[in-house]
């Protein structure tokens, strides 16, 4: 079964990653939450362009990826899961569960280090908000996360079976939750008890500082709520909050793929990495009560 999924893991992440996208996409035609402020066709082009740059340097540099390194562990006995020996389905579900937080805590961190968000505002500075800003992230920010991806799973041993279940989650949920599609108020209040929904991550996509540095978690809703990183919605409403970054807003860095690359190396870092943020100029959002949970 090991070896199975090692031979095929590619396959499967790739087939589900494109009937995830169809689905989604063809939400976003049919129930769009949003109007879209920039040409579609010239995001679309540009975001996934890098998704395929992305692809084809992590499997150049790292082609057994973080579902290989589970297979590695399994086999030479690395890490906590495999000495300890607990039954598959509690070693599956605690892994799941630490992965899970590991994200959540690599995403704050990328908003903490200055040097670290200039690479990661590749992702906050699309003005639009999609499917494909799920998967919008600069080559450098990729690399970096599969190096401690890959030394976590060395670390806690994993099942493959539940690395590779993880990975395929985490991508369907992270286009589910960048999709620009409506969701019933009272639908979305009862998802975001279990699931990162669109309504609750695009608060995370806000032009606010105050915003941009809330709602982090890409699967599970619970580490945002548990650690104090929680805000239920924009202090503009859906309809009228603007998406990106203040100081990063020309078309030819924000779309054009040539521009996406060379983003990290803009002087200006801005002010939303989180140890700068605490500004006058942040704390705009928190001076009314704003609209209530599920309101546009």
């Amino acid at each position: 079964m090991t070896a199975w999924i090692s031979q095929h893991e590619a396959a499967i992440r790739l087939g589900f990653f494109f009937g995830i996208f169809a689905v989604m996409a063809l939400w976003e035609v049919t129930a769009p939450r949003r109007p879209l402020t920039q040409s579609k066709l010239r995001r679309w082009l540009n975001n996934l362009g890098l998704v395929v740059l992305n692809t084809f340097v992590l499997r150049l540099i790292f082609p057994a990826a973080a579902v290989g390194m589970a297979v590695v562990a399994g086999e030479r006995g690395w890490g906590l899961f495999n000495n300890l020996e607990p039954p598959v389905w509690v070693a599956g579900i605690l892994a799941f569960l630490i992965l899970d937080l590991a994200i959540y805590l690599q995403h704050v961190m990328f908003h903490a280090v200055p040097a670290l968000w200039r690479l990661h505002r590749v992702h906050h500075a699309d003005l639009d908000f999609d499917v494909t800003t799920g998967a919008r992230f600069h080559p450098v920010e990729i690399l970096l996360s599969m190096v401690i991806k890959l030394a976590l799973v060395a670390v806690i041993g994993p099942p493959a079976l539940a690395v590779l279940l993880f990975e395929v989650v985490l991508n369907a949920t992270a286009m589910f939750n960048h999709a620009n599609a409506y969701l019933p108020p009272g639908l979305d209040r009862v998802l975001r008890w279990f699931l990162v929904t669109p309504d609750m991550h695009r608060v995370h996509h806000s032009i606010v500082a105050s915003e941009t540095n809330s709602n982090f978690g890409f699967n599970l809703p619970w580490w945002d709520r548990l650690l104090g990183t929680y805000k239920a919605q924009p202090a503009a409403g859906h309809g009228g909050m603007t998406i990106g970054l203040d100081h990063i807003r020309e078309p030819r860095r924000c779309v054009n793929l040539a521009g996406l690359l060379s983003l990290p190396f803009v002087p200006d870092v801005g002010a939303y990495a989180i140890n700068r943020r605490w500004n006058a100029s942040d704390l705009t959002d928190d001076s009314g009560p704003g609209p209530r949970e599920g309101e546009r």
